[in-house]
């Protein structure tokens, strides 16, 4: 009896050191921390890095992200609502059906960014790269290209483009 009791624990122990943690809203700003479906609205995220993270469905409006880097983070649906994202790093940034309305890119890099069907109403884009992205079914009203890398890499928006890089 003593031999199955200490079977059946050594399996319990087992598996609760090989199942994978599910991460919390509170978790810290890391590289592929799992923030899916968390509010983070109004917070100053200067700087973090969360390279990889899973963001789907997470809420940033208002918030400051200047400086961030959020390469090959899985942003889908995620809303960016009016935040500020000053030379924020999104390369390769999956940003399918998010919603970037009112958010200042200014500078940064959207480099092979998925950006299909993603809200750019009103998003200042002065400066950014976006060489590789992908744009296909964007709503860029109102959005300003002057100075931007245009998605083939060799355009430079002229200034007071609006909508559309000129």
């Amino acid at each position: 009896m003593t031999r199955v009791v200490l079977a059946i624990l050594a399996v319990a122990v087992c598996a609760a050191t090989t199942a994978p943690a599910v991460a919390a809203c509170t978790d810290p700003a890391q590289p592929g921390v799992n923030w899916r479906r968390c509010y983070h609205d109004g917070l100053n995220l200067a700087g973090v890095d969360l390279t990889d993270a899973e963001l789907r469905d997470a809420t940033f409006q208002r918030s400051i992200l200047d400086g961030a880097i959020l390469a090959g983070a899985d942003a889908f649906r995620a809303r960016f609502i009016s935040a500020s994202m000053v030379g924020t790093v999104l390369d390769e940034a999956r940003l399918f059906e998010a919603d970037l309305t009112q958010t200042d890119l200014t500078g940064a890099s959207l480099r092979n960014a998925d950006l299909r069907n993603a809200g750019l109403v009103q998003a200042n884009m002065r400066g950014a790269d976006l060489t590789g992205a992908r744009l296909a079914g964007a709503d860029l009203r109102a959005a300003h290209f002057s100075g931007a890398t245009w998605i083939d890499g060799q355009r430079i928006c002229a200034p007071g483009s609006i909508g559309q890089c000129d």
